[in-house]
């Protein structure tokens, strides 16, 4: 059992926030990818308040922008992980490693989709 896990609470609450923000400052230091997908939403995001869409049209266009962060944050985290374990050159290491490449094609895929939709 992690002794990590006991935490109940209000306290489990703010160490968790600080976890997180934590995880943000990491991959925004340490991950160019994840700087670019920031300034992706910096634009892609107030750009949609300026569209002529429903509001459940720009939640989507919000929407699949921020989810693009979400995989880049997993895919970093995946790579952290496996060059923990070794950075030694595997197979089972680069699978890893290019599925999570391929799981952000496939969000990027959306984001463009999904705006080119939308929007044409």
């Amino acid at each position: 059992m992690s002794p990590f896990k006991g935490q109940t609470g209000l306290k489990r609450i703010l160490n968790a926030s600080g976890y997180s923000l934590d995880g943000l400052r990491a991959a925004f230091t340490g991950e160019a990818a994840f700087r670019q997908l920031v300034l992706l939403n910096v634009i892609l995001i107030p750009l949609s308040f300026f569209l002529n869409v429903s509001r459940v049209e720009q939640a989507l266009l919000i929407a699949v922008c921020m989810l693009a962060l979400i995989v880049e944050l997993l895919n970093s985290a995946v790579e952290a992980a496996i060059d923990r374990i070794s950075l030694e050159r595997h197979p089972l290491s680069k699978n890893a490693k290019d599925m999570g490449s391929a799981a952000q094609f496939v969000a990027l895929s959306m984001i463009a989709l999904v705006w080119a939709v939308i929007l044409l």
